[in-house]
């Protein structure tokens, strides 16, 4: 069977295209290349440029390529920015998702894996997030990808639509060196630039009740979250049963003072973060447990911190693209 990836010439996208090229999955990308790049996209992959608010695109996709499952990436995915432009956000994300899953009932593929957020649960009272942890998302970047969950839920009930959704927290790495975030409001390339540029990182808060005093977070490995798709996808096409939500987190999280640590080793460029006050509304930590997907996707951490900051070091070096896409 064929997987359409929507997304799938970004960061998290193209990722998870490699894997799934790797593990012999017919495939096929949409992306209107707003913020990801046809160069991250592998030599033998379609790629069809172009939004998934696009029907008659995604229709003459879906047919062309005889697809029979979407694996679905593309969206606005700033929480932050999405406070300032709420209705784009909503657009891009709900609108684009009610477009797609039309074209699919229309056309009987009726499989998706969807590339959710922990951004659903807002700031969670628990020190470790689980999938009945309430949700109360905090920004509409957290809401539509609410909404495009109970979207599924709606499809699956009413026409029959196996799906499964993804939650994850923080992603880093590279699993290639040509493979880099170009993210200007994530932090391992926020902090790669300002060092770069002869800046110093700073740290938000060094009182919270952790360990060292820094919040703490869950960071996972593009890879092992690339791997998670694609065990997902090949249970919905065995027709496997699967979990509506699964979380890929680490369970114990790592601290904002450990990846400068880790920041510092790697690139061999000494600095001490600045520390400056708490950010309001910062939770001391926020971690997901992966206790479901462990059991159903072979979900684990494979890899260290210092392997994500060092590979994501070295495909920011790499990086042929002076600019990062906004």
């Amino acid at each position: 069977m064929t997987w359409l990836v929507t997304g799938g010439a970004g960061y998290i996208g193209s990722h998870v295209v490699r894997a799934m090229v790797e593990a012999d999955l017919p495939v096929v990308v949409l992306d209107d290349l707003s913020t990801g790049f046809e160069s991250f996209v592998p030599p033998g992959v379609e790629l069809v440029q172009g939004s998934v608010l696009d029907a008659k695109l995604v229709d003459h996709t879906l047919q062309e390529y005889e697809v029979d499952g979407v694996v679905h990436i593309a969206g606005f995915k700033y929480a932050g920015v999405s406070v300032e432009r709420p209705l784009h956000t909503y657009e891009q994300n709900v609108s684009g998702m009610v477009t797609l899953l039309s074209c699919m009932q229309a056309l009987g593929v009726d499989k998706m894996v969807f590339s959710s957020s922990a951004a659903t649960y807002g700031t969670p009272d628990v020190p470790v997030v689980t999938e009945q942890t309430p949700t109360m998302p905090e920004s509409p970047y957290g809401e539509t990808k609410l909404i495009g969950e109970w979207m599924l839920r709606a499809a699956g009930r009413a026409h029959g639509l196996h799906h499964t959704s993804l939650r994850y927290f923080n992603v880093v790495g590279s699993g290639s060196v040509d493979l880099f975030d170009a993210s200007p409001h994530n932090l391992f390339p926020r902090v790669f630039e300002m060092l770069a540029s002869g800046r110093t990182p700073q740290i938000n808060g060094d009182d919270y009740p952790t360990p060292d005093g820094t919040c703490v977070r869950d960071y996972v490995h593009v890879v092992d979250l690339a791997e998670a798709h694609v065990a997902a996808a090949r249970r919905l096409a065995g027709g496997e049963p699967v979990e509506r939500i699964y979380n890929l987190g680490s369970g114990d999280g790592t601290s904002v003072r450990e990846i400068m640590d880790t920041v510092r080793e790697v690139t061999g460029i000494d600095f001490d973060p600045v520390i400056t006050d708490r950010r309001p509304g910062d939770p001391a930590r926020i971690v997901a447990s992966g206790d479901l997907a462990a059991r159903d996707l072979d979900w684990r951490m494979r890899h260290s911190l210092r392997e994500m900051v060092s590979s994501a070091w070295s495909a920011h070096q790499g990086s042929a693209v002076p600019a990062a896409k906004q």
